[in-house]
């Protein structure tokens, strides 16, 4: 798939797409529309309100030419997260039918709005195309076409360029996440983000388990000690010689979770290989920051592993040692996220010096009981960067909203035997005393937030009859990394 800008079109598409709103100037628009296409406007008003989702097919001729047309209700909102959703449904749907040309004409917006417009289009056009057919024999390949952009406002290729950069890695995240345990072992994983560091410019160091032994991650080997998959532990870093921060990024990578000794029910089994959606929205934005060549500094840790269950699996009331030095009560061996997580804060507060840290884990069925499907879970005693990441979060559609991280709820881990125990054995506050547990580990840091994705990095899209992947975090991330960028070069 090819896409460009232009000013104006040159020649008749197999298809022109034309986005409006369902605001107080949808009548004139139609009305110009109509005189445009030649087209009836006492039937377009009456057949096309544009509401959110609504598509009008008809086709008009340019010359001796004939092409379709499509109008696109956005409905009311300007809202990235509903434009993007409705795009991306639009562009899923009629995919087969637009043909080899396609013109998308934005001058009936505002063009204020262009480059939203713009980004969200390039976005929705290739992701809406995915296919999530990875591993059937008679795998469809996605129809190709090119497709142009119209528009006048300034610094549209450039937003368009970058949109292409961010759908691609999204699709590269999203193949990740829907891929089967036999498919992405934590070893597969690893080569992944080597792969992508030779082709993208940044350093990568995967440490096998003798070196995990070496380094006494010792949470991380307790998880993978039920499995015959070995660990791994991705240390991956970017630079940019004008950067002025340092960003620590950390995935939870649990390639499959069966929940361990306190195994998770059969019904839903088979979506936990998901359980690594927080690795793979850390390694998609590391990899697109270096596309991007974003003047920023980036360290991505991610401590990957199976949770399985055989006779050397841990048990629930063992207690396990850790990277920083403190013994874990396991109370629930499903609780296993945090355990490998809290080696992976261990080890970059201890070895990396970090203006910024986040973890992005698909942590809790709490946060989903919480927030549903439409926001993750965000944790932090950093209010400036609470408000950073809800407005990166709103900007982009990807939403975080802040859950309490009050001291009370420290007395939940509290054991008699160890330092911590990885779960309060309680059915309620699920999701905020997972974040304290974290909290144990990340030597004071005060600029840590933990962003819980469970509800976000998977779920019901237009792809798929079950749930797929929906590579939660990588626009989050990059938007935020953007805003901090823009913010240091004024001050």
């Amino acid at each position: 798939m090819k896409i460009t800008t232009v000013v104006e079109i040159k020649s008749t598409p197999s298809s022109t797409i034309i986005p409006i709103f369902q605001d107080d100037k949808l009548e004139s628009n139609l009305r110009l529309i109509a005189k445009k296409h030649a087209i009836d406007f006492q039937l377009l008003r009456h057949d096309f309100k544009a509401a959110s989702n609504e598509v009008l097919t008809t086709y008009f001729k340019r010359g001796t030419t004939s092409s379709k047309l499509l109008i696109v209700g956005l409905g009311e909102h300007l809202e990235h997260g509903p434009i993007l959703k409705t795009l991306r449904s639009f562009f899923k749907t009629q995919n087969p039918k637009l043909g080899k040309s396609i013109a998308v004409n934005l001058a009936w917006v505002a063009q204020k709005m262009h480059p939203m417009l713009s980004e969200i289009t390039s976005v929705a056009a290739i992701v809406g195309s995915y296919n999530l057919g990875l591993y059937k024999s008679d795998k469809k390949t996605t129809s190709k076409f090119k497709l142009q952009i119209i528009s006048r406002a300034p610094g549209i290729p450039k937003v368009v360029k970058d949109a292409v950069a961010l759908a691609e890695t999204q699709v590269r995240v999203m193949d990740l996440v829907n891929a089967p345990a036999n498919k992405l072992t934590p070893k597969i994983l690893g080569n992944w983000v080597i792969n992508s560091g030779k082709t993208n410019g940044f350093q990568v160091k995967v440490l096998n388990k003798k070196a995990i032994e070496k380094m006494k991650l010792n949470a991380l080997l307790a998880v993978s000690q039920g499995s015959d998959q070995e660990p791994a532990f991705i240390i991956a870093e970017y630079k940019h010689k004008l950067a002025k921060t340092t960003v620590g990024l950390i995935g939870k990578g649990v390639t499959f979770d069966t929940g361990g000794l306190s195994i998770k029910g059969s019904a839903n089994m088979h979506y936990m290989k998901s359980d690594m959606g927080g690795a793979a929205a850390v390694l998609g934005t590391i990899e697109l920051a270096a596309k991007l060549k974003l003047q920023v500094n980036l360290v991505a840790i991610v401590p990957a592993t199976e949770n399985s269950v055989d006779a050397a699996a841990i048990k629930p009331g063992d207690i396990i040692d850790s990277y920083s030095g403190k013994t874990i009560e396991v109370i629930d061996t499903d609780a296993e996220g945090r355990l490998i997580l809290s080696d992976a804060l261990s080890y970059m507060t201890k070895k990396y010096s970090t203006d910024v840290l986040i973890d992005y884990a698909t942590l809790t069925g709490s946060v989903i009981a919480t927030l549903g499907y439409h926001a993750a879970g965000l944790f932090t005693l950093n209010e400036k960067l609470s408000k950073e990441l809800i407005e990166a979060g709103k900007h982009c559609g990807e939403r975080v909203w802040p859950l309490p991280m009050w001291s009370d709820y420290e007395e939940d881990l509290e054991s008699d035997v160890a330092d911590v125990k990885n779960y309060s054995g309680k059915p309620l506050a699920g999701a905020i005393t997972a974040a304290k547990f974290l909290e144990v580990f990340t030597n004071k840091h005060t600029n840590w937030a933990h962003i819980d994705i469970a509800g976000t990095a998977f779920g019901d899209t237009p792809f798929g009859k079950q749930k797929n992947a929906t590579a939660f975090g990588v626009q989050l991330s990059i938007e935020y990394l953007k805003q901090l960028v823009e913010k240091q070069k004024k001050a």
